[in-house]
C-alpha cells in the first residue's frame, strides 16, 4: 500500500510538471505543488474506484468461486460479518454454500476472503504448504503488540528454529510431570471458591466462573511455565490479573476501534491520545516488567548452579537461541495464550454442562468413583488417572469441538497460488475457521452443531469424535503451526475441570438467561457466566 502511494505521488508529480510546461491553459493552478496536489487526489480516487468497486467485482479471478448471498455492491459480506458473533457467519456459510473446499466472501470495502471448507483444502494451507500461507502483517503488528512476537508470530526458518528451541517443554515426558501441578492448582482454585460461597443470601452461591477460570490458569502457566507462582487464585487484585482483565475485557468499542485501525498504519493509530491506548499501553508495559524479572530470576538461578527445570523459560534460556528481547516476547506469548485460551475453554464447559445436568451427573460419578478424595491433601494425581477418564475427555472434547476458544484465524498468500486447483492471487486473506469446520454438517452430520459427549465414546472414537478426517477438529490447528501448547493445554482443563465438577453441582443463575457471544482474541459469553455453585460433600 505505500508502495502504491508513493507511485501515485511520483506520477501526480511528472503529470503536473508537463501539464504546467506544455498544455498550462488545462492546469488549474499555476503551483506545481498544487497541481501535484490535485492530481494525486483525482489519481487517489480514481485507484480507490478500482480497487473497492471495479477489480473486485468486475475483474477478480476469484468473482467465479461460490460465493454467500447477500452481499452490498461496496462493504460486501461486511454488515453480517460485524453483526455476528466471530466465524459465526463462515458457520452457516459452509453448510449452505455448496463448494469444493474453497468459499469466497468479501470484506470491509470489498477486500476479498477466503474462506477454507474441508480437508483437503485445511492439509493443503495448513501442512502440505503451509509456510506460503502466514499471518498478514497487520495481525502480527497488532497481535505482536499485546502477546509479543514470539512463536505464535514468526514465519518462515524463524518460527522452524523457535519451534526446535521450545520443543523439550512440551513433550509428553514432561507434561505428564506437571499433572500434579495442574491438580495441586485446581484444589486451591476449588477451595477458594468454596471459601467465598456464604449461606446468607440467594445471591451468595452465584460465581462469575470465568473470572476464577482466569485466575488460576494465569497461576498454573507461571509455575508449570516460568517457575513462578503469580498469586491471582488467592488475590485476585494480584497485578498481572488485572493486566490481564483489562486487555481481554474489551467491548463492542474496543472492536470497532480495532476495526478502525485496521485500515490505517498501526503506529499512527497508537499515537492517538484515546483512552484504550493507554490502557493497552500500560498493560505491555506491566507484562514486559514481570518477564523482564523472571528472566532475570532465572538465569541468575541457573547461573548459580540451581536445578535446571523443564518449564518454558528454563529451555528458552538455555537453549541459546533466544536473547533477553527474545525471552520478553516468548513469555507475552505464554502468558497470555497459555492461560486466557483454557480459561475459555473452562467458560464454555460450565455453560455447556448447566445447559445438560444429566452429562454433568455422569460426569461427577465418573470423577467422584475413580480419583481421590479432592479434600486429601496427601492425594497423588497422575497423567493415568486423569487420561483413563474416558468420559470427562468425551465432554472436554465436545466442548472445544463446539466452542473452539479461538473461532477464526487468518493467513496470507506469500505469492500467487492455488487452493484445491483454484488459482488465489498473491497476499489474499485466507480464513481458517474452527467453529465452523468442528460443525460442519458434512464433517459430523445433521447434529453437528449439538452437544453429544457420546459421540468420542466407543471403539475407536476416543480421538475422532467418530469423524472420518482429522481435519473435522481444528481446535489446535494442525502441521507445523499446530499449537504447540496443546497437551498442556488439555491436562490443564482436564484437572481444572475434574475438581470443579467433583466439587459443585452448578446451574446457571437465570435459568432463561439468552447466551450472547462475545468476540476478541477468545469467544467468550458476553458479559461474563454467572453460575449458581452448590457443593457437594463427601469428596
Amino acid at each position: 500500500m505505500a508502495i502504491q502511494k508513493r507511485v501515485l505521488l511520483l506520477a501526480a508529480a511528472a503529470i503536473s510538471f508537463f501539464a504546467i510546461r506544455y498544455i498550462p491553459q488545462f492546469t488549474l493552478f499555476e503551483s506545481l505543488f498544487w497541481n501535484a496536489v490535485s492530481v494525486y487526489f483525482v489519481l487517489l480516487t480514481l485507484q480507490l474506484i478500482w480497487t473497492v468497486i471495479v477489480y473486485p467485482l468486475c475483474f477478480s479471478p476469484l468473482r467465479h468461486l461460490p460465493s454467500p448471498p447477500n452481499s452490498n455492491f461496496l462493504l460486501g459480506h461486511f454488515s453480517r460479518i460485524f453483526k455476528d458473533p466471530t466465524g459465526e457467519p463462515q458457520r452457516d456459510w459452509i453448510d449452505t454454500v455448496p463448494n469444493d473446499g474453497v468459499l469466497y466472501y468479501r470484506f470491509l470495502f470489498n477486500e476479498p476472503r477466503v474462506l477454507i471448507t474441508n480437508p483437503k483444502a485445511l492439509a493443503e494451507v495448513l501442512v502440505q504448504r503451509n509456510y506460503e500461507f502466514i499471518k498478514p502483517q497487520r495481525i502480527r503488528e497488532s497481535l505482536g503488540r499485546l502477546l509479543g512476537v514470539g512463536i505464535l508470530l514468526a514465519e518462515g526458518d524463524e518460527h522452524k528454529r523457535q519451534r526446535r528451541a521450545l520443543m523439550p517443554a512440551f513433550s509428553f515426558r514432561h507434561i505428564k510431570d506437571l499433572y500434579p501441578i495442574f491438580w495441586s492448582k485446581s484444589r486451591e482454585m476449588t477451595a477458594a471458591i468454596k471459601a467465598s460461597l456464604t449461606d446468607d443470601s440467594a445471591t451468595s452461591s452465584v460465581v462469575e466462573i470465568r473470572e476464577w477460570a482466569s485466575r488460576a490458569t494465569l497461576d498454573i502457566i507461571g509455575v508449570a511455565g516460568m517457575g513462578q507462582d503469580f498469586g491471582a487464585i488467592e488475590n485476585p487484585a494480584n497485578e498481572l490479573n488485572v493486566t490481564y482483565r483489562t486487555i481481554f475485557a474489551a467491548g463492542r468499542g474496543a472492536q470497532i476501534l480495532q476495526l478502525i485501525a485496521s485500515q490505517f498504519p498501526q503506529w499512527l493509530f497508537r499515537a492517538l491520545p484515546m483512552k484504550r491506548n493507554e490502557e493497552i499501553a500500560t498493560a505491555i508495559k506491566t507484562i514486559k516488567k514481570v518477564a523482564a524479572d523472571l528472566i532475570r530470576d532465572k538465569r541468575a538461578n541457573l547461573e548459580k548452579g540451581g536445578r535446571s527445570d523443564l518449564d518454558i523459560l528454563s529451555v528458552a534460556i538455555e537453549s541459546g537461541g533466544f536473547s533477553d528481547e527474545d525471552l520478553v516476547n516468548q513469555l507475552m506469548t505464554f502468558l497470555a495464550a497459555g492461560h486466557e485460551t483454557t480459561a475459555s475453554a473452562m467458560t464454555w464447559a460450565v455453560y455447556l454442562l448447566c445447559k445438560h445436568p444429566e452429562v454433568q451427573i455422569r460426569l461427577r460419578e465418573e470423577i467422584r468413583s475413580s480419583l481421590p478424595a479432592l479434600n486429601d491433601p496427601d492425594a497423588k494425581i497422575s497423567s493415568t488417572d486423569i487420561d483413563h477418564l474416558q468420559y470427562l475427555n468425551a465432554v472436554l472434547n465436545e466442548t472445544m469441538r463446539i466452542f473452539p476458544p479461538v473461532p477464526l484465524t487468518l493467513r496470507e498468500t506469500v505469492h500467487d497460488t492455488t487452493i484445491q486447483g483454484q488459482f488465489v492471487p498473491k497476499e489474499t486473506t485466507v480464513i481458517i475457521s474452527p467453529w465452523a469446520i468442528n460443525t460442519s454438517k458434512a464433517l459430523w452430520g445433521d447434529d453437528a452443531r449439538e452437544f453429544n459427549p457420546d459421540r468420542w465414546m466407543g471403539q475407536g472414537r476416543a480421538n475422532t469424535g467418530g469423524a472420518d478426517s482429522n481435519y473435522a477438529v481444528t481446535t489446535f490447528l494442525h502441521g507445523p503451526r499446530s499449537c504447540i501448547g496443546k497437551d498442556f493445554a488439555k491436562a490443564e482443563f482436564a484437572c481444572l475441570m475434574a475438581a470443579l465438577v467433583g466439587q459443585f453441582e452448578f446451574e446457571l443463575e437465570d435459568p432463561n438467561w439468552k447466551l450472547e457471544i462475545q468476540g476478541g482474541i477468545t469467544a467468550r459469553p458476553k458479559g461474563g457466566l454467572r453460575v449458581k455453585l452448590t457443593p457437594v460433600e463427601g469428596w
